[in-house]
């Protein structure tokens, strides 16, 4: 299919067998091209001026008009010799400091050049790609945060990790590659089924996936109360399929006295017209009947093929399920659009004690909200809100320097410890003990408060 990036369209077939990191040139019709290896051409003079205060944006600096420009791509010339004749024409180019110069080279090349490099993906290039380009559908989750996410969660190979996320499956991608294919994830999800686009363009082999699981956050409260159950379980799937043989053994006994009787009726029919028309009606009936039973076998293969699927569904539903039960998580990573307190709550309860969780959100309030319904509830410890702060740097020679513009946010992070939640202490009891730790003053003050 037709790739659109960068304002340039082309086709990736003649990449593929060739290594991550080949880069190639946009020829005529869209095909890639492997680039050789070419010496940079410099310019002729070596001419530069010691500042740019005198020199004007008025657009009349450029010879080359957008018609000549587009008469010399037209021809067929390449873009390094586009950019050569730009640089030549320019009148303000040699009055121009180095780096400008440098500058003014680097961005005509990006325009006129047709230069492409295919990169591996990612966590680091699509987390940096979609926070650029579409940070809505990640929650404005920068890259840095979600680093930190994969520190503070302690995601390694092993792993028996409970993710929960709406940002398009960057989150997931960004675990499993972390973990390297050994351990489980059950994803948790919202809705009709899980949202993996941003999963899929990692490139993971197949096995990577073998071990993935996913269950509706719509049944997490029927987990836990132990009322959770299917409503068809894979022992039903074949009686179901027994029943429906029968059913099309029926409807095929149907079929045939309805085609018999079509058949006396076009017999009867067929005396009063010629020979030459009863033949055709006969081909065209002959075609109806063969239609007829083509769509029969595709009804009973998608009905078998529905049936099927929806058997797997199950199948790995129940198989999350027991996951889920055993309550032994060996994490929790928690980025949703939804309000992380409830969803908090009620996930700790699968994962083991002195166990990290991470909960990202794009607001701090949630979050402060969340935390002290934490320290209310106990079980928990080390627990830390926390904002990660980020500056880009441009490091070039001579030139080095921290970037005009910078992000104003990327979030906010409430992490910790799961610990042993000892229930049988009643809430009076830890009042008790607050108050002990308390100093005498306080304590008097309260004290009479209570008079």
């Amino acid at each position: 299919r037709k790739i659109i990036f960068e304002k340039q369209w082309f086709y990736l077939d003649n990449a593929i067998g060739h290594v991550y990191g080949t880069t190639f040139e946009v020829t005529s019709g869209g095909n890639l091209q492997p680039r050789r290896e070419v010496e940079e051409t410099t310019t002729d003079t070596k001419e530069a001026g010691t500042d740019n205060r005198n020199i004007v944006d008025d657009g009349k600096s450029q010879k080359l008009t957008h018609d000549d420009i587009k008469a010399l791509k037209d021809k067929g010339i390449k873009g390094q010799e586009i950019v050569q004749q730009l640089i030549e024409n320019s009148t303000t180019f040699r009055d121009k400091t180095e780096f400008a110069q440098d500058k003014y080279i680097k961005k005509k090349k990006k325009k006129y050049e047709a230069v492409i490099t295919i990169v591996k993906p990612s966590t680091r290039i699509l987390s940096t790609m979609y926070y650029a380009r579409e940070p809505g559908k990640i929650n404005h989750l920068r890259y840095d945060t979600l680093a930190q996410m994969l520190t503070l969660g302690n995601i390694r190979a092993g792993n028996k990790m409970i993710v929960m996320e709406t940002c398009a499956g960057l989150v997931l991608g960004a675990v499993m590659e972390r973990m390297g294919g050994y351990g489980s994830i059950i994803q948790m999800y919202p809705g009709g089924g899980p949202v993996r686009a941003a999963t899929s363009c990692f490139g993971f082999p197949k096995h990577f996936f073998n071990n993935l699981h996913e269950f509706p956050l719509s049944k997490v409260d029927s987990l836990l109360s132990g009322t959770f159950s299917t409503e068809m379980l894979p022992s039903e799937f074949e009686d179901n399929a027994l029943v429906e043989e029968e059913s099309n053994g029926l409807i095929d006994e149907k079929q045939a006295s309805i085609q018999e009787t079509e058949e006396e009726s076009i017999s009867a029919t067929a005396m009063e017209i010629n020979q030459t028309e009863e033949q055709e009606t006969m081909d065209i009936n002959a075609e109806d009947v063969e239609f007829k039973d083509n769509k029969e076998k595709d009804n009973k293969e998608n009905v078998r093929e529905k049936q099927r699927k929806q058997w797997e569904r199950r199948k790995k539903l129940i198989e999350a399920a027991a996951l889920l039960r055993e309550k032994n998580a060996d994490g929790l990573i928690v980025a949703s659009k939804f309000h992380p307190t409830p969803l908090l709550l009620s996930l700790l309860e699968f994962v083991a004690p002195s166990r990290p969780f991470v909960v990202y959100c794009q607001y701090k309030e949630p979050l402060l909200e969340c935390y002290t319904k934490l320290r209310e509830r106990g079980g928990v410890i080390n627990l830390k809100l926390s904002e990660t702060w980020l500056r880009n740097y441009q490091v070039l020679p001579d030139r080095s320097h921290p970037k005009l513009t910078m992000s104003g946010g990327g979030g906010y992070l409430l992490s910790g410890i799961t610990v042993v939640l000892d229930k049988g202490k009643s809430d009076s009891s830890n009042l008790e003990a607050l108050k002990m730790e308390e100093p005498s003053s306080k304590r008097c003050k309260v004290q009479d408060l209570q008079c």
